[in-house]
């Protein structure tokens, strides 16, 4: 067995520090210090040792456990190594990081040192770079990524249309004649996953609303996915825009040009546009995804927060190297401006053996979100419960946020606990995971969504208002065994065709806040009487 270290990435960032070994013709790539792994294997190599056994939990086997966790700490032994950095049924290993500059071999030394597209790459290879800004975009705005792979990426046979997908949209400005707009509250039960024929991640695209167009460059598109097969030997391509992909019933195992990522209920995972992905399923799959074009996703600001918080950067997971050589048939999908287009080829396109760069889909475990709050007083705004955000242009009105609602303590004293009545000027589209939500004033299941255009009010009902000014409530845990997502724009929202004509659409019945009575009439005469009390002091009497 032979070992090396390797150490990339940002200078200030050493959380990409990382352990390759060789076993004969095999290697593995072990993260070492933050320990993104399953591997029990006492570790050596040059002046680094460690001889910890990384013993496995006897809990959490079944994947829904994960469900009924206050945070991911409770996953761990405290005072003990951790024993795991993901959930024990993931069959991946990965590079903990966010804005890094990574880099992954399959085959160790296959990268080439010094430059980027040397006369000959090792193993025959091709270099191929990948670029998502202009090459002379700012520095630690520039994206990009270099892959080293067998057959590069324009070894194909021509595109050729696809027929339009009826229910996916992805033009909605009011000018198109199948989007709509609504001033109420609407939402949807869970939508029906098919149980006839096969329907694969790409087919089961539905979209539900958005914002902008794609060939513009700015805007959004939110859409649900519902399928039951995998791709097999089909792999897809955004060249619109970022997928931030929301799985709710089911496990996905994406195989990307960079590897595989084992994203499950729970977590969340982008691919960035451009990237190469197929999406394999083990049954009735459902989930959302929130699109952006002409952004990017990025971690919020902390401002008084200070440097930790929220979504941590180390707890963003990014693929290893894996690479697929086959002489066989492939089916490539596009989508562009919307439209669905295919090329074929004879080769896999998941033929990258090394890569290196900073433009790399990743994942997130939405349990390992550090929840902050009040510890005296009243509501913080819900932007604490930011996970990522989109710039727009407008730098004061972000293109879209992605907010999740987790278990965490409501310890606030004097304070009506539950959301207060707002109107605010941003669009809201939330989704359930998993659990049960008491945040919304309508049925909310798992899989379901509701939506609120800026501006309209809402809030609690009647009854929920009156519980909660009755007596103080005491600390507590809510949202237990629950996590609830929203998806924010500061964007007007329009409804599809396909969402606005679906039969589990339901509008909010007004008269469930009807009964939100005139409290302040039955205080007449006493408001009378400061009143006229005040008007005497003011020496205003008789005027």
């Amino acid at each position: 067995m032979s070992s090396y270290l390797r150490l990339t990435g940002h200078p200030h960032f050493f959380n990409h520090f990382s352990l390759s070994q060789t076993f004969g013709n095999r290697t593995k790539f072990l993260l070492a210090t933050t320990i993104v792994n399953r591997h029990s294997n006492p570790l050596q190599c040059r002046r680094f040792t460690t001889t910890a056994k990384f013993a496995m939990p006897t809990q959490l086997d079944n994947p829904k456990e994960y469900q009924n966790i206050f945070h991911w700490a409770e996953t761990q032994k405290d005072g003990a190594i951790p024993s795991f950095g993901t959930r024990k049924n993931d069959p991946y290993d990965y590079q903990p990081g966010f804005g890094n500059s990574f880099e992954s071999e399959a085959v160790p030394g296959t990268i080439p040192r010094g430059q980027n597209s040397p006369r000959c790459v090792r193993f025959g290879l091709y270099a191929e770079q990948m670029t998502a800004s202009a090459f002379v975009a700012p520095r630690h705005l520039n994206k990009k990524a270099w892959l080293y792979r067998a057959r590069p990426a324009v070894a194909h046979q021509g595109f050729t249309d696809l027929p339009d997908n009826e229910d996916t949209e992805s033009n909605f400005l009011p000018v198109n004649k199948r989007v709509h707009v609504s001033p109420t509250q609407l939402a949807w039960l869970p939508f029906d996953i098919p149980s006839d024929g096969e329907i694969d991640f790409i087919s089961g695209l539905k979209s539900i609303a958005g914002s902008g167009e794609p060939t513009l460059r700015e805007g959004l598109a939110v859409h649900t996915f519902l399928c039951n097969t995998s791709m097999n030997k089909r792999a897809a391509v955004n060249s619109d825009g970022d997928f931030l992909i929301v799985p709710q019933q089911g496990a996905l195992d994406i195989q990307t040009e960079f590897g595989p990522l084992y994203v499950q209920p729970g977590e969340i995972c982008v691919i960035q546009r451009g990237q190469r992905f197929k999406v394999n399923v083990e049954g009735p799959t459902r989930g959302y995804i929130l699109e952006i074009w002409g952004s990017q996703f990025q971690l919020p600001e902390l401002g008084p927060l200070g440097a930790n918080g929220l979504a941590n950067a180390r707890d963003f997971l990014h693929p290893i190297a894996k690479y697929e050589i086959e002489q066989q048939p492939w089916e490539i999908v596009y989508k562009l401006g919307g439209k669905f287009f295919k090329s074929t080829q004879n080769h896999s396109p998941f033929d990258v053996v090394a890569w290196h760069g900073n433009y790399v889909p990743y994942k997130y475990d939405l349990t390992k979100f550090v929840n902050v709050g009040s510890i005296s007083v009243d509501h913080i705004d819900p932007s604490i419960f930011c996970v990522m955000t989109a710039p727009s242009r407008d730098p004061a009105s972000p293109l879209a946020d992605f907010l999740i609602f987790s278990p965490r303590w409501d310890v606030a004293s004097h304070t009506y606990r539950p959301p207060y009545y707002h109107r605010n000027g941003a669009s809201e589209l939330m989704g359930l995971i998993y659990g049960e939500y008491a945040g919304r004033s309508d049925e909310f299941q798992p899989g379901g969504v509701s939506f609120e255009c800026g501006f309209v009010p809402h809030g609690v009902a009647y009854e929920e208002f009156k519980a909660a000014s009755a007596q103080p409530p005491p600390e507590m845990q809510i949202s237990k065994g629950a996590v609830a997502f929203m998806m924010e724009s500061s964007r007007m929202f329009t409804i599809t065709d396909w969402a606005w004509n679906s039969e589990k659409k339901h509008e909010h019945d007004p008269k469930m806040w009807d009964n939100l009575v005139d409290n302040f009439a039955q205080h007449q005469e006493e408001v009378e009487k400061l009143l006229a009390e005040g008007v005497k002091k003011l020496g205003l009497n008789g005027r």
